[in-house]
């Protein structure tokens, strides 16, 4: 396993044209409960390298996110937030060592988008950095972002925060393991295997992240009693219609190149 995503909530307070985590509400017209999150969380171990990030959506929008986070203390965390919220709140119900841990990029990343004003999303950023949070800042290589994103990385830079840029995906753009897995006319039948454990905003684990935005197929749920899902090779008949977070070429946790969340295999004929 490389990846533990907790999906709080797919609600989000920015409206993003290029986002590709559209929210469905008849999909997720609710998400679990601070107390059912922190009792299904809890059979999900844990390790320095291997965190729980909560993300969304917007995580910070869920009703309980400071009751949720301060129930999993005994857990590893991360956070991707678009950084849209009040800082001095969240400064005042979490502790700095809640969202800290030993790894080669900051715990809590904030996002940067074209919709977002970069001064103060980097006010927040420094609010926290200097009151011991370790924070950062990703920007989004958008094409129409390419002089913001510059400026980012210059402020950032004098700033003393941390700034990288993730790659832009689209069916049209994105380095991808399995070109053929997106935005094909056609699908079909292949054997998958993900690397990446996927929770939705209702529990439900998924094998990929197009199952999870189209709430199909879960192959487990973290309030059951039943043991985590083994990650293994299972059918899809979605091939072609893959999403570009499962199939791009990415870096790993530990910051490797070359890394992809899923190995794809033909069937057998």
């Amino acid at each position: 396993m490389n990846y533990i995503a907790v999906f709080l909530t797919l609600n989000c307070n920015m409206d993003c044209s290029y986002c590709i985590n559209k929210y469905d509400k008849i999909v997720y017209p609710k998400s679990l409960s601070a107390d059912e999150w922190i009792k299904g969380l809890s059979k999900v171990e844990t390790r320095q390298d291997l965190p729980l990030t909560l993300q969304g959506g917007e995580p910070t929008i869920h009703p309980e996110f400071y009751k949720i986070v301060n129930g999993l203390k005994e857990k590893h965390l991360d956070l991707l937030t678009n950084g849209k919220f009040d800082v001095k709140e969240f400064a005042e119900n979490i502790p700095p060592d809640a969202f800290k841990r030993q790894a080669k990029y900051a715990s809590i990343r904030f996002s940067y988008h074209s919709d977002t004003d970069l001064l103060g999303l980097l006010y927040n950023v420094n609010y926290l950095k200097v009151r011991g949070y370790n924070v950062g800042v990703w920007g989004v290589a958008h094409p129409d972002m390419e002089t913001d994103n510059l400026n980012a990385k210059i402020i950032c830079n004098a700033l003393n925060i941390d700034y990288r840029e993730k790659e832009f995906l689209s069916h049209d753009s994105g380095t991808y393991k399995y070109p053929n897995a997106i935005g094909q006319n056609k699908t079909k039948e292949v054997m998958c295997k993900t690397s990446e454990l996927l929770i939705a905003p209702d529990g439900n684990i998924f094998k990929c992240h197009a199952d999870l935005y189209a709430g199909r197929e879960p192959i487990g749920n973290i309030l059951s009693d039943d043991k985590m899902p083994e990650l293994k090779f299972r059918k899809c008949n979605n091939y072609g219609h893959c999403n570009p977070c499962d199939i791009k070429e990415k870096f790993s946790r530990f910051q490797m190149g070359g890394h992809c969340s899923v190995e794809i295999e033909e069937c057998q004929a």
